[in-house]
């Protein structure tokens, strides 16, 4: 099993995570889940926007469900089933309202990026929860010597706040631009934590990584806030 290296996995407190960009933020929130709910904790997972239904079993259509769930060790997940898709949306405010306070940990897709390895929000994204105190922005090193128009989602919008063409080459400082930007990754995270996840760094170069590490830290990022995840963790 993966292992997380972000204080808050093992700080046993309370926390609600909002995860926003691209490039596997439900692989990262299913890991996650998993990896909590070994350690004993409630874990509730949901979406404010998408996410792709599980086939484990983990899915809870009530709150009764939920609980026999964590009875069992496992992560719970709830959300409103969209047929067409296979997928589910934002449960029932009443679900969620009788549950945020009794889960030790709720873990939120609050964006969508169509599987892009990155994205920039559009005007009516993310849509983080309320009462979150952290935010997880995921970017897949996949986008790296990708154009805009081929690895971005919503391209007209990253060459604008970039102000490049829809043909450019991401390198890293655009890739870190998109990360750093409150009109990117970090839009209205406000007084929350923020943390990156690069995903599938497995596909990097040695030096690749030391140049998005001295992007983001030269930028004013914690260090140990920043995730070099690889594909199979």
């Amino acid at each position: 099993m993966a292992h997380c290296p972000f204080d808050f996995f093992t700080d046993g407190k309370k926390h609600n995570i909002c995860l926003v960009g691209g490039g596997g933020k439900t692989t990262v929130i299913y890991e996650l889940a998993a990896m909590w709910a070994a350690c004993g904790r409630r874990v509730l997972v949901l979406t404010s926007t998408h996410i792709l239904q599980p086939a484990d079993g983990s899915f809870a259509a009530d709150a009764t469900a939920v609980h026999n769930l964590w009875q069992q060790g496992r992560y719970a997940v709830i959300g409103t089933p969209e047929l067409s898709t296979g997928k589910l949306t934002a449960p029932p405010q009443d679900l969620y309202e009788a549950l945020h306070l009794q889960a030790d940990v709720i873990l939120c897709e609050a964006d969508g990026s169509r599987h892009h390895p990155c994205k920039v929000p559009a005007e009516n994204e993310p849509v983080l929860l309320p009462d979150s105190d952290i935010v997880l922005a995921v970017a897949g090193m996949d986008a790296l010597d990708n154009s805009l128009q081929q690895a971005c989602q919503r391209p007209q919008l990253a060459a604008e706040l970039l102000g490049c063409s829809l043909d450019s080459v991401i390198d890293e400082q655009m890739l870190a631009a998109l990360l750093l930007s409150e009109q990117g990754a970090r839009k209205n995270v406000g007084a929350r934590t923020y943390y990156i996840v690069l995903n599938k760094c497995d596909l990097l170069k040695a030096a690749q990584q030391e140049e998005m590490l001295r992007l983001l830290v030269g930028a004013g990022m914690d260090e140990h806030r920043i995730w070099l995840r690889e594909r199979g963790e």
